[in-house]
């Protein structure tokens, strides 16, 4: 059942990397997303995969401490484990490059809207509006704070005014 656990995700691995490879970049972003999606699985069930041969891994090398000849044994566990692991790892490889390529694909397509986004006069005018609001903004805090200013250098004069005219005879 391992073997052809192990079979058929190589067998699904070489189909996808053989039709990803004639696609290009002209795929749709919600399908590279959707297939990206499926990778992560395949690339989960394979972290699976080693995760348990790594378990047996461990499991047969403590077993050989029960052992007479320890290093013989630890050797043969350690080339089992290799021989386990060694598919699983191109898989992997394999996988990684094309989740590195589908990857660049979005980053690329994201950044070639992000670009288009930039240069459309819409953007332009809104960037225009943002500016002038922003300017305004400043020249009306400017103002504010030259009023406040000058009710503070006038404020002994009117505190001088409010006691003349509040005085009582």
């Amino acid at each position: 059942m391992r073997n052809s656990l192990s079979l058929r995700a190589k067998i699904f691995i070489s189909i996808f990397l053989f039709v990803t490879s004639f696609s290009g970049i002209a795929l749709a972003t919600p399908a590279e997303e959707a297939e990206l999606e499926q990778l992560d699985k395949i690339d989960q069930e394979l972290e699976l995969q080693r995760d348990w041969a790594k378990y047996r891994w461990g499991k047969a090398s403590s077993e050989c401490y029960q052992n007479y000849w320890v290093n013989s044994c630890l050797k043969d566990a350690r080339a089992s484990y290799r021989k386990e692991i060694d598919p699983i790892r191109e898989q992997e490889v394999a996988l990684h490059e094309v989740q590195r390529k589908l990857r660049e694909s979005l980053k690329n397509q994201e950044d070639i809207k992000r670009a288009a986004e930039r240069t459309s006069p819409e953007k332009a005018a809104e960037r225009a509006a943002n500016q002038r609001e922003y300017e305004q903004k400043q020249k009306d805090a400017a103002a504010r704070a030259a009023d406040l200013e000058q009710r503070r250098k006038d404020a002994p004069k009117r505190a001088q005014e409010n006691k003349a005219g509040t005085q009582l005879d």
